[in-house]
């Protein structure tokens, strides 16, 4: 009863499983600059850059229709983490909360590998299915990582 209700890892540990820390497979740093973000400060940054969009599909675009601003607030969501992860390596949202997307071999993620990330994010299934590393399998797919600046 105890696994089930603590979980898998939980119990695995409990058998003697080590599992490392967070990153440790890739070759990161447990904390501090360059390791793996943390869940809170991810859930964070996609929160303020959610509502940047929205506010901005609101505003801008659909003067005030609501409907109209939910239908947009996607698209302009996309062009953003697009643009944004494509040239500087973090949204507004990420910037803000300390956090930037890097390819897993180091340095910035290529224009497709930023595409496939983000269309991925924008269906939201596959960033709600994590690996052991915390990464959702958006991240994955495109060989990216979330880590603190």
């Amino acid at each position: 009863m105890g696994s089930w209700l603590s979980g898998p890892r939980a119990a695995a540990e409990d058998m003697g499983v080590d599992f490392g820390y967070r990153g440790e497979r890739l070759g990161l740093p447990k904390d501090g600059p360059g390791s793996v973000a943390p869940l809170g400060r991810r859930f964070g940054a996609i929160f303020v850059d959610w509502a940047l969009c929205a506010l901005i599909a609101y505003q801008l675009i659909a003067h005030g229709n609501t409907h109209a601003a939910n239908n947009w607030a996607l698209l302009v969501f996309f062009l953003l983490g697009v643009l944004t992860v494509g040239t500087v390596g973090f949204t507004p949202g990420k910037r803000l909360l300390g956090l930037r997307v890097v390819a897993e071999e180091g340095g910035r993620l290529g224009i497709v590998r930023v595409v496939v990330r983000t269309v991925l994010l924008c269906l939201a299934i596959p960033a709600l299915i994590w690996d052991r590393d915390g990464r959702g399998l958006h991240d994955r797919l495109a060989r990216a990582v979330q880590v603190r600046i």
